[in-house]
């Protein structure tokens, strides 16, 4: 394996759960004090909470790490959050990374637009992307399109099959182009040899889109070259990272785990223990498939507006009045597109919004909205409507419905955010059987729970 591909894949890894793990896991083996890392972890000061997630991620990295014999394979999938998908963002590259004894043995990178062609034209691809992005058939680049992680990831196995795919797998990683961000605020600003400007917390992600689809050609590289800067980045970023001293790394692991939490980083074994781990931590990305109380969730779809996502700001308002004999729920979501003109980055908005509700709602009406469109799946209902929002311009939707009459009885609310969206402002009103009224203020940035008993 080349220098650069390795250093790419340990920054990554790192990103993933290996910064803790790593550093915990071998912590534990050469100190004397702690006989366990759970003992180690308990020592650390942090809150409750936090150690018992840090204790779910040292018992990923001891499954990783053991020298076992067995040789253990991921794919990772790189998805970038500046074009939003419903399970993160689009998928432009995904690697097979392969581990043995704690060890990376290889890593296999694969970019989507010639994986794909490998792949017979025989799946359908779901509405509306055949209209939208002018395909025929649904792959792997385009296969996040449910907002639950396990499914997609059952999905971007089932295409890797397709496209001769040969390795036995042991889980699957999907990884938001935010995690880069998270690196950037404890390591400080990186320079890259050769490469104009500085990357850091603020401009990393802008930059290194330009770069990759303008910059290289004016620097004279090659197109099939272009995204070298990547591997020069984490190089970069991953001297820095060795450099810190324990309590920035500790620090480092708080803003990953909060990345864990808001689903930049989403986690699936096929090893059904730490699968349940990881669900229990609420790592793996799924939509909770047993909540019987009221549910919401917004899922946007970017197909083909470019990268737009970078400039669109969402609020959304939802009101649930349970006074009368039936409750009734009237949600409203605002779009601001920031971006004044088009050029290579961003364009009119278009977006296929699904808004997932308990299931046996009824839709009562729209406003701002020409298409409507209804579906049960992962044991919820969804309204959807494909939309735009012209550049410069704002745009807010509306959706009044019907609730199931079993919601007034014990009132609770679950709100799922989307992998891959920034934390949403939002405003929650309840109205009570006796016509009381709460107002909750919310920053939507990871799922959001309201019990009213």
């Amino acid at each position: 394996m080349q220098k650069t591909n390795r250093n790419l894949i340990i920054f990554w890894i790192l990103a993933i759960i290996f910064l803790i793990g790593w550093y915990l896991f071998w912590q534990v083996k050469n100190n004397q004090e702690f006989q366990t890392i759970g003992s180690a972890i308990d020592f650390l000061p942090i809150n409750e909470l936090q150690k018992e997630k840090y204790k779910t991620m040292a018992s990923f990295a001891k499954y990783l790490f053991e020298k076992d014999g067995e040789e253990k394979n991921f794919m990772l999938l790189f998805q970038n959050d500046m074009e939003l998908r419903p399970g993160g963002g689009y998928i432009g590259t995904f690697g097979i990374l392969k581990m043995q004894d704690g060890q990376v043995k290889e890593l296999q990178m694969h970019d989507l637009s010639n994986f794909d062609g490998r792949i017979s034209d025989t799946v359908p691809p779901p509405y509306p992307m055949k209209e939208m992005l002018r395909i025929d058939s649904w792959k792997l680049r385009d296969s996040n399109y449910s907002p639950d992680f396990p499914e997609n990831a059952k999905k971007a196995e089932e295409f890797y099959r397709m496209g001769q795919g040969q390795e036995n797998l042991v889980g699957i990683i999907a990884i938001n182009s935010n995690v880069l961000i998270s690196f950037l605020k404890i390591t400080g600003p990186v320079e890259i040899e050769g490469y104009p400007g500085t990357y850091d917390s603020e401009n990393a992600i802008l930059n290194l889109e330009y770069q990759v689809e303008q910059g290289y050609a004016k620097q004279g590289i090659e197109r099939g070259e272009r995204k070298s800067v990547m591997k020069l980045l984490a190089q970069e970023i991953e001297k820095k990272v060795f450099a810190l001293n324990f309590s920035q790394k500790l620090k480092l692991a708080e803003i990953i785990l909060e990345d864990l939490n808001r689903k930049d980083i989403q986690l699936y074994f096929k090893d059904q223990d730490l699968e349940e781990k990881a669900k229990l931590a609420g790592w793996d990305g799924s939509v909770d498939k047993n909540w019987r109380q009221d549910y919401l969730m917004l899922v946007d779809a970017n197909l083909g507006a470019l990268k737009s996502d970078y400039y669109v700001r969402r609020l959304f308002s939802y009101t649930v009045d349970l006074s009368g004999e039936i409750p009734k729920a009237d949600l409203k979501i605002s779009y601001k597109h920031t971006a004044k003109e088009k050029d290579w980055m961003t364009k009119d908005y278009l977006t296929y919004l699904r808004v997932f509700v308990p299931k046996n709602s009824w839709l009562v009406e729209t406003k701002n909205l020409d298409e409507k469109r209804f579906g049960e799946e992962l044991n919820k209902k969804y309204f959807a409507s494909l939309f735009g929002v012209p550049l410069g311009q704002a745009k807010t939707v509306e959706f009044f419905y019907e609730l199931p009459k079993n919601i007034a009885e014990d009132y609770d609310l679950l709100i799922q955010k989307q992998s891959g969206s920034r934390a949403v402002a939002g405003e929650v009103t309840v109205i009570n059987k006796n016509q009381n009224k709460k107002v909750y203020q919310i920053d939507l940035a990871k799922d959001w729970k309201l019990s009213e008993n």
